[in-house]
């Protein structure tokens, strides 16, 4: 076993999927160290991928009622298993998020060493992932960033299956993420042994209105939905709208599809 996941959930199982027998999850504690200290002893991986953390049900917005655990998940386990990798001498990979910015960079979109201004921050949940990220980085760890994660598989973390469950959506431009692409990055990343923070986004960028008129040309032609203003929108949190820079990741030789392209072969399939 060359690969140990942390979190048993959406992307966890998708990592797992894609490594087979290469891999194991472990349903360890991720603030535990002294459980993560045992399942290293017991499983010896070279490389931990992890995929824990709270990002709320059904959304982000129970963040904001459950700050400490949110905390405790999205800060204080990753730096456990920083630091119990660093004393077992195992590479870590730390699959972090790009929600923390908002708008488009003046068209550049943002890089990997771009700060976020602190009042730009939308929500708990985006805050906590900018602290474990801002701390991590000054260690040797792979991060990768994604962003509203897609794949033709109808799931709750799907923003395609996430969107079409709304009457109303907002209409803002966003980098987006192909799960199948981030998987295959992020573990040829971890080949090469890279670390510091990747986006990993497909090339371009995509608003909600442009999924849902592909969504009603491919899957549903019934479907209905109406465009509310981003300010109108009614959540106990704020959401990221964001562009991100993948020129570094272009820079390692990996040029992911464009974005229209990967949502248009993704409904295909997904109907």
């Amino acid at each position: 076993m060359k690969y140990l996941i942390f979190g048993n959930g959406y992307l966890g199982n998708k990592f797992k999927k894609f490594l087979g027998n290469e891999a194991r999850i472990s349903n360890a504690d991720i603030g535990n160290i002294e459980e993560v200290r045992r399942v290293l002893k017991k499983e010896k991986p070279k490389v931990i991928i992890n995929c824990a953390g709270r990002t709320g049900r059904p959304n982000i917005d129970w963040c904001e009622d459950n700050k400490e655990e949110t905390m405790y998940s999205n800060v204080v386990g990753p730096l456990v298993l920083a630091k119990a990798c660093s004393e077992n001498n195992v590479f870590m990979v730390h699959i972090g998020s790009g929600c923390i910015y908002q708008g488009d960079n003046n068209g550049k979109g943002f890089t990997e060493e771009d700060v976020p201004d602190l009042k730009d921050i939308p929500s708990f949940y985006s805050l906590t992932k900018f602290m474990s990220e801002y701390i991590l980085k000054k260690f040797p760890i792979l991060q990768c960033r994604l962003r509203m994660p897609v794949d033709n598989e109808k799931n709750p973390r799907n923003f395609i299956t996430k969107i079409t469950t709304y009457k109303k959506v907002i209409n803002e431009k966003n980098s987006i993420t192909v799960i199948d692409d981030l998987i295959k990055t992020t573990i040829e990343l971890a080949k090469r042994k890279k670390t510091g923070i990747y986006n990993i986004t497909n090339k371009g960028e995509i608003t909600h209105k442009e999924i849902l008129e592909k969504y009603k040309e491919l899957v549903d032609k019934n479907f209905k939905y109406t465009i509310i203003k981003t300010k109108d929108l009614k959540t106990k949190a704020g959401r990221s709208n964001c562009v991100l820079n993948t020129d570094k990741l272009r820079k390692e030789g990996v040029e992911l599809l464009d974005i229209h392209q990967s949502i248009e072969n993704i409904l295909k399939s997904y109907k």
